[in-house]
């Protein structure tokens, strides 16, 4: 007999994919805000990254879910990103979530996101409750455009740097504060942009106790505090973006000619008079006049 052949060593490939990281937003105070596709990718991930474990773990009892966790926090997530992504490399599914909110809004997360889009690793997102988001859709300010800052300084000469660089920006302005904080914060806006520029604070948002509280700048300060309950939770703060000098003027002849038209006077010499006064062009002046006293003819006639 002949010798037998040794069949061929073949080299099995084995093809390793790649997991995927989901940021998922949990709720900011009412539980009933979770959404279903966040339940869902948190009872299927392999790792669950939370801010803090304990209160996280909160939640997951209640939603009842035994997911392995991690904490991921300022102090170690440097340390903490590096074997996370070792596992996302491997094929591992994991969820990263923040104490409340979307989390890498002034929490935890940015470090690691950056370090799994460097590796190719998906990166996916699960939206859902944030504080900021929240507060913009109730405060009844511009919402076109606005600017998030976060948390001002704690030291009130930082904090005050940083209001007085925005006052000449024209867009609605949101900070968070904490309860310590709030009043200090609201003495240093008035002091920076004017107890009359208009403003909102909307305290523990979705909570049982919210409260949305819309006013000038100087009133709001006033109210918390003298009731230094409202100072208790959690707080964004909106403020009005400046007025731009077109409207700013166009404002203040509004209000000059409304006084001359109530007086009897004619659009003619009502025109005349705010010109003499504003130093603004007479024909301008007439053309809004004009504009005033037709709006008005229709409110009448309606």
């Amino acid at each position: 007999m002949g010798r037998c052949r040794q069949p061929k060593q073949v080299e099995a490939k084995v093809s390793i994919h790649k997991g995927t990281l989901y940021v998922v937003a949990t709720p900011i105070g009412n539980l009933e805000d979770i959404s279903k596709r966040a339940v869902v990718t948190l009872a299927r991930a392999d790792l669950i990254v939370a801010e803090d474990t304990r209160h996280s773990g909160k939640l997951l009892q209640r939603l009842g879910l035994n997911v392995p966790m991690q904490s991921l926090h300022d102090f170690n997530e440097r340390e903490k990103s590096e074997a996370i992504i070792q596992k996302l490399l491997a094929g591992k599914q994991v969820a990263l979530i923040s104490d409340a909110g979307t989390p890498l809004i002034c929490d935890p997360g940015f470090r690691l996101v950056q370090r799994a889009i460097a590796e190719s690793i998906s990166v996916t997102s699960i939206p859902g409750p944030c504080a900021l988001i929240a507060a913009l859709s109730v405060a009844g300010l511009p919402t076109d455009r606005f600017l998030f800052n976060g948390f001002a300084p704690e030291r009130g000469s930082a904090r005050r740097e940083l209001l007085e660089s925005l006052t000449q920006f024209t867009s609605t302005m949101v900070f968070y504060e904490t309860p310590h904080r709030i009043a200090d914060f609201l003495a240093d806006a008035v002091a920076v942009f004017g107890g009359g520029r208009q403003a909102c604070v909307a305290r523990e948002i979705t909570k049982l106790f919210e409260s949305i509280y819309r006013d000038s700048l100087g009133n709001l300060h006033q109210l918390l505090t003298s009731h230094t309950e409202f100072q208790r939770g959690e707080f964004a703060v909106l403020i009005q973006g400046a007025v731009v000098a077109e409207e700013r003027s166009r404002a203040e002849h509004s209000r000059l000619l409304k006084i001359l038209l109530g007086n009897s006077l004619s659009v003619k010499q009502a025109a005349v008079i705010a010109s003499e006064i504003s130093g603004s062009g007479r024909r301008e002046l007439y053309q809004l006049a004009l504009e005033m006293t037709q709006n008005r003819r229709s409110g009448d006639e309606q």
